[in-house]
C-alpha cells in the first residue's frame, strides 16, 4: 500500500470513529478536550528519543499525527478547514521557507536560514521577531526560543565570555537581593540569572529544556542510589548529617566516573 493510500486510510478510520456508529469517546472530543493529548503524545515523542528507543518511536509519532487527523476532523465537522488544508498550508510554508531549496535565493549556513525563517514569518503578519513563540510553553524552553529568535536580528554575543560574565553580573545582583530581604526582588533577579543561563544554552547550540531533563533524569538516579546506600548501611537518610549525605553523594559521582 502506498503512502497516500495508508493516510487516506488513516482519514478513513478517523472519520469511522467519529461517525455515527462510532466510538462514544472520540465523537464526545473537542478540540480544548484534545489538548491534554496532543501535549503529553509530544512529550511520550522526546521520552523515547531521550531513550534512543528507535523501535517505540514510530508509535508515539503516529499517535501525534493521530492527534493532527483529529483535530483536522473536528474542524471539518465544524466547517472551518479539513486536513486538506492542513496539508495545502504546511506544503506552501514550506516551499515559501525554503527559497534556497525551491527558487534562487542563496543561503550559506543554519544561522543566515534561521534569519530568512523569521523573515519569512514576520511576512505572514508577525510584528516582532519574538512574536509567535508559544506562551504555554515552559519558561525555560520559552526563554531559549525567544532569545533565539532576537538573535536572527543580530542580538547575540560574539564570545562566550560576555555571556558567562553577564551571567556573573546576574548572580552578583540576586546575591544583593537576597541581601536586602526584598523578596519580590530576589525573585526578579533569580529571573534573570535563568534568562542568561539559557542564553548561554542558546551560544553553545544546547537547549536548556533538554539538558535540565537531563540533568534532573541523573540528578534521580543519583539519589536512588544515595536511598539504596543509606538502606544497605542500615540507617536512615533523615537521621544522618548533611555531611555524611553528602560524602556519600560524592561517592557515588566518583563511581560513576569510574564506571565504563
Amino acid at each position: 500500500m502506498s503512502i497516500g493510500k495508508k493516510f487516506e486510510r488513516l482519514i478513513e478510520i478517523m472519520d469511522t470513529l467519529r461517525g455515527e456508529n462510532g466510538c462514544p469517546w472520540d465523537r464526545e472530543q473537542t478540540h480544548e478536550s484534545l489538548r491534554q493529548y496532543l501535549l503529553e503524545e509530544t512529550y511520550e515523542v522526546l521520552e523515547v528519543i531521550d531513550k534512543g528507543d528507535w523501535q517505540a518511536l514510530p508509535g508515539e509519532l503516529g499517535d501525534v499525527l493521530f492527534q493532527v487527523v483529529f483535530h483536522a476532523r473536528i474542524a471539518r465537522e465544524e466547517g472551518r478547514f479539513d486536513i486538506a488544508t492542513v496539508l495545502d498550508t504546511l506544503i506552501k510554508k514550506m516551499i515559501d521557507r525554503h527559497p534556497h531549496v525551491f527558487g534562487d535565493v542563496k543561503i550559506d549556513s543554519a544561522r543566515q536560514q534561521e534569519s530568512h525563517w523569521e523573515q519569512s514569518k514576520r511576512k505572514e503578519g508577525k510584528k516582532s521577531v519574538v512574536d509567535g513563540v508559544p506562551e504555554h510553553l515552559s519558561a525555560l524552553a520559552r526563554s531559549y526560543r525567544v532569545q533565539q529568535k532576537a538573535a536572527t536580528v543580530g542580538f547575540v554575543a560574539d564570545d562566550i565570555s560576555y555571556v558567562i560574565d553577564k551571567l556573573h553580573e546576574e548572580l552578583d545582583e540576586m546575591k544583593e537581593a537576597i541581601a536586602s530581604g526584598d523578596a519580590a526582588h530576589v525573585a526578579e533577579e533569580y529571573g534573570d540569572l535563568l534568562l542568561v543561563a539559557a542564553n548561554i544554552g542558546y551560544f553553545l547550540k544546547i537547549n536548556p529544556e533538554d539538558a535540565l531533563r537531563a540533568g534532573t533524569n541523573k540528578f534521580i538516579r543519583r539519589f536512588k542510589s544515595l536511598e539504596e546506600k543509606f538502606r544497605h548501611n542500615g540507617k536512615k537518610m533523615e537521621h544522618a548529617s548533611l555531611e555524611e549525605i553528602d560524602a556519600v553523594w560524592e561517592e557515588i559521582k566518583k563511581e560513576e566516573k569510574k564506571a565504563p
